[in-house]
């Protein structure tokens, strides 16, 4: 079963400042994802994120492409089979994962 798939506006603009090679990675990871977005422990693909560094992001995923150095950060709504992009971006000092912060604060996720 898919996922209905949805973007923060944000987070459509992260995917399309990267570069052509690095948006065809996220769009590919995120079609494979877009079948099992639950977390590792339920057989899915994403990691589980938590409350790190006074960033609480618990109930948020990410996904790794370790060769482009890119996380994408995301949150599933169970009851709607929805997943929620929230960031796309590089892991350079946690930035993701600041971006990933104030985002679910603005939007309330």
């Amino acid at each position: 079963m898919n996922w209905t798939v949805e973007f923060l506006p944000e987070a459509l603009k992260d995917w399309k400042s990267l570069s052509g090679n690095q948006a065809a990675m996220v769009g590919k990871a995120i079609d494979r994802v877009q079948t099992n977005p639950l977390p590792v422990s339920e057989g899915g693909y994403g990691k589980p994120l938590g409350n790190k560094s006074g960033r609480n992001l618990s109930g948020m995923l990410k996904i790794k492409l370790r060769d482009a150095g890119i996380r994408i950060v995301y949150r599933l709504i169970k009851t709607d089979t929805r997943m929620i992009i929230v960031v796309i971006g590089a892991r350079a000092d946690d930035e993701v994962y600041d971006a990933a912060l104030k985002r679910r604060e603005k939007y309330g996720l």
